[in-house]
């Protein structure tokens, strides 16, 4: 588990440190080292980098051409990036990754909480979180490309009870844990937001939207 001194420190101020908790339980890495790499609808195979040199050095060899998801977040390393020598340390440093991440998950949420219609209802609630992880996981919400998309900042978050201590992904009957790994790499294969945003891709985005 992340150390709750660091999510206090570093994690995006508009979700409570138990939702930070169970967004990297469901969506992240232990590891701010962690590197998936993904290809198509498979997994590339990558070696488990130990240092963050070696870290950058895969997200830099990968990014533009596959998906590249980084660090305690698995936050997409080539958001916003042209070219993979603008690509920082920051990615696999614990607390910016933390920072960054969050505010972004944030920011998706947000935008699942809109399409719901700011909704209160306790029944409800627990479905937005699960819409806006599988929105985190695949870049995408309602045919929205969430992680460019403007940020409804005038939408306040709500906070759902997340799952009990010690409830696993199986026992919750977790569609996002048990199912939707599969659906982001579905997802994936088509995702301009998670792999590197260089130029020469954009013919294949606006085909592919």
């Amino acid at each position: 588990m992340v150390d709750a001194a660091l999510i206090q420190q570093c994690a995006d101020r508009a979700l409570k440190p138990a939702i930070v908790e169970t967004f990297i339980e469901r969506a992240g890495s232990q590891d701010p080292l962690s590197v998936t790499v993904r290809s198509g609808n498979r997994v590339v195979l990558v070696p488990k980098p130990t240092t963050p040199d070696e870290a950058m050095g895969l997200i830099r060899q990968h990014v533009g051409r596959s998906i590249v998801r980084v660090g305690i977040t698995q936050y997409p390393a080539g958001l916003g990036v042209v070219e993979a020598g603008e690509l920082k340390p920051d990615l696999v440093d614990a607390c910016a990754n933390l920072r960054m991440g969050t505010a972004l998950f944030a920011k998706v949420y947000r935008i699942v909480t809109k399409w719901y219609g700011n909704p209160t209802d306790k029944e409800v609630l627990p479905q937005v979180f699960d819409d806006a992880i599988i929105a985190w996981q695949t870049g995408y919400f309602e045919g929205t490309a969430v992680f460019r998309a403007p940020d409804p900042a005038e939408v306040k978050l709500a906070q759902p009870t997340p799952p009990s201590e010690g409830e696993s992904a199986e026992q919750r009957g977790d569609k996002t844990a048990a199912g939707g790994t599969d659906l982001a790499r579905e997802a994936a294969t088509t995702d301009p937001n998670n792999a590197g945003i260089r130029i020469d891709l954009s013919g294949i985005d606006a085909r592919e939207k």
